[in-house]
């Protein structure tokens, strides 16, 4: 059975569904009332303030308490140290780094180490942005080339509750929104410490149409220069309810992975400096986009993207290979195309509303290898493949309302396609799965400022394509069993929500189990098998405004993960068992303001039978803004306390230069020392 088939025709079928929508979404009259509505909302725009962290009232419109929205506006007054950082405005998200800054980040939530975001989908006006069947790490999340000061909104959901949302949402799923008609022209530079600095530029080149400019380097505090250059050009342009978006992002960085801590102990290494000094990365992708979205409930999207990595690494330095060491380079050339379409219903007489839609997604990867590499330079190859991997989603959910009762019923189908052509032929395959995936949720407003609520669904994760049609291992030989291309997961939530003028707070009980977690690691180019998992946790958030102009927001997430019937070892690595995280949002007068931010992150075990645990480690940041007539000046202060903490930690079997054998050990990529950034804004 040809896969490529099937998929290019599901394809075809959801791209007819999107253009019929469309051309039957508005008849002369619905043309005048839109028009009058978008004239509407101009006006409206113009007068609308957004303040960072500013979180949109739930009450009556969510439906799960963990669940919300952020307003960013120009995203002004948050200290950043790295792009990828803007996601942990979700509460109980933490974002870290274990290499160089141009991959993508590490994320923690509801007990996950998600890796590069195996089990945390996210999206950019409504584009999918998890790499299936990547090079380096299934789901992989590269956030980089995301422009802060464009992001308008931010609407996040945890937990495998919503029916719209497919693959890599098991723990949560985040909806990125950028300005439609762009903020106002502006031109703004920083300067730091370790040779970093920063242009970002904002330009309406028509009522319609504006452009923006990011372009970022930097050697950061590594004894070896990461010799960061990143440019990022994004241009966007509305007709009607159409948005048309063109991103071009390009990334060249050294890496400055974990390093041994017994090296560090015993004076050998710097706590910033590495073993390999080759390791390093480059990365582009190219994105189109076009979104259209009417008063008639219609939200139709059309994209492409090209996306290329190449990415050095060396963990275990000379384990394997004692005379050329154990690098590796993880590459992949790729093109995706894909589309969505949903439609809403809200019938006047009922007491139900509906809402239905259809993606539909194609990834062709050209190649996709892992080859053994000496100072970058290949010296073997492990394995090589060219990927066609299609999906095609189907939901529906009803919406229904009456007194004091709210409810949400949904079901989705998702069904996928792989065909791999490996340079083994036992690892060249075709594989074709469907997953059905049902959704409750339930809300009772027991006052006008207290609500309740209860959700149950199930989600999934998909695995990468060469895992499910594998027979060998790649290095080895030995025989492996295939993997199923869908991971699915159950989840549950109880929560409330308490919302008045000056104080809001959300609490929620959760619990997800996962069938299996099998991934299948590009670092080995095998699959890696687990069993199946349970985690259970607690989440709280406060928002309190106790005086005019002082903004206090706090979140508290605690979680308990253990892998099932594994009692002398069922501790899941890298599970954090709390986070806390929260800031202060302050005016000082007319012209000045400050944000100060905090994150603390529990310990979490580094192996199964929790004899070994990573240390809590605690992140302040600062940033002071003060505004002149025209420009406006900023300080920002990252790691407020120089606190010599670690960004992650992990332990595994590592061989020195200097050493006979492998030595199990803590491998640990500490937090970046107290950096200093100066900052000038002004329009233009």
């Amino acid at each position: 059975m040809n896969v490529r088939k099937p998929v290019l025709n599901s394809i075809a079928i959801c791209m007819s569904l999107f253009f019929c929508l469309i051309c039957n979404a508005q008849t002369p009259a619905d043309n005048a009332v839109s028009a009058s509505s978008k004239n509407q909302s101009d006006i409206t725009a113009l007068d609308t303030v957004y303040v960072w962290g500013k979180r949109q009232a739930g009450i009556g419109e969510i439906e799960s308490a963990s669940e919300g929205s952020v307003s960013f506006g120009e995203f002004a007054d948050r200290p950043l140290l790295r792009t990828g950082e803007i996601a942990e405005v979700i509460p109980g998200l933490a974002v870290t780094q274990h290499s160089g800054t141009g991959k993508a980040n590490q994320y923690f939530l509801r007990g996950f180490n998600l890796d590069h975001g195996t089990d945390f989908s996210v999206s950019l006006d409504g584009v999918p942005l998890n790499l299936r069947t990547n090079a380096h790490g299934q789901g992989y999340l590269d956030l980089n080339f995301l422009i802060p000061e464009l992001i308008e909104t931010i609407q996040y959901r945890k937990g495998p509750y919503f029916a719209e949302v497919g693959d890599f949402s098991a723990a949560g799923s985040a909806s990125f929104s950028s300005f439609t008609h762009g903020p106002a022209d502006f031109a703004a530079f920083t300067l730091g410490e370790h040779s970093y600095g920063r242009l970002t530029a904002v330009k309406s080149l028509s009522d319609a149409t504006f452009a923006a400019a990011d372009l970022t380097t930097s050697d950061g505090p590594w004894l070896h220069s990461e010799g960061l250059r990143k440019g990022n050009l994004m241009v966007r342009h509305a007709a009607g309810e159409w948005a048309f978006t063109g991103i071009a992002y390009s990334a060249k960085w050294n890496s400055t992975d974990q390093i041994p801590l017994r090296a560090v102990e015993n004076g050998s290494l710097s706590s910033l400096g590495n073993v390999d000094p080759s390791d390093g990365g480059e990365t582009s992708r190219f994105l189109i986009s076009a979104r259209m979205e009417d008063d008639g409930g219609i939200d139709a999207v059309l994209y492409a993207q090209k996306y290329k990595l190449n990415l050095w690494s060396n963990f275990t330095y000379f384990l394997d290979n004692p005379v050329q060491g154990d690098q590796f380079k993880q590459a992949e050339n790729r093109w995706i195309t894909g589309g969505s379409v949903r439609k809403k219903w809200s019938p006047a007489s009922s007491l139900w509303s509906y809402q239905s839609g259809a993606e539909a997604r194609y990834d062709r990867i050209a190649a996709i290898g892992l080859y053994r590499t000496q100072e970058r330079q290949v010296i073997s190859t492990d394995r090589e493949d060219g990927v066609h991997q299609g999906s095609i989603g189907l939901w529906s959910s009803a919406d229904w309302k009456a007194s004091s009762w709210r409810g949400r019923f949904g079901v989705r189908l998702d069904e996928m396609g792989v065909n791999v052509d490996s340079n083994n032929p036992l690892n060249s395959g075709t594989r074709w799965q469907g997953i059905f995936s049902p959704k409750a949720s339930v809300a009772y407003r027991a006052a006008d400022s207290l609500e309740f609520y209860a959700d149950l669904g199930r989600g999934f994760h998909s695995n990468d394509a060469r895992g499910a049609v594998a027979s060998v291992a790649p290095v080895t030989g030995d025989r492996v069993v295939p993997v199923n291309l869908f991971v699915p997961a159950w989840g549950g939530e109880l929560g409330a929500r308490w919302e008045q003028k000056q104080l809001s707070a959300s609490v929620s009980l959760w619990g997800l189990k996962l069938d299996s977690e099998l991934v299948y690691s590009g670092d080995a180019g095998d699959t890696e098998s687990t069993n199946a998992t349970t985690r259970t946790g607690a989440e709280l958030l406060v928002n309190w405004t106790p005086v005019h102009k002082i903004n206090i927001e706090m979140a508290a997430a605690a979680t308990k993960a253990r892998y099932d019937n594994a009692p002398q070892a069922d501790r899941i690595p890298n599970a954090i068992e709390y986070m806390i995280t929260g800031g202060v949002a302050a005016q000082l007068s007319q012209r000045s303001s400050t944000e100060f931010t905090l994150r603390k992150l529990g310990p979490a075990p580094l192996r199964e039978d929790d004899s070994v645990s990573s240390s809590p480690s605690t992140l302040a940041n600062l940033l002071y803004r003060y505004q002149f007539d025209r420009a406006s000046l900023t300080i920002e202060v990252l790691n407020v306390f120089d606190r010599h903490d670690d960004d992650i930690t992990y332990y595994y079997t590592s061989r020195l230069s200097s050493e006979s054998s492998g030595v199990d050990d803590i491998h640990f990529h500490p937090m970046e020392p107290r950096t200093l950034r100066l900052g000038i804004k002004v329009p233009w």
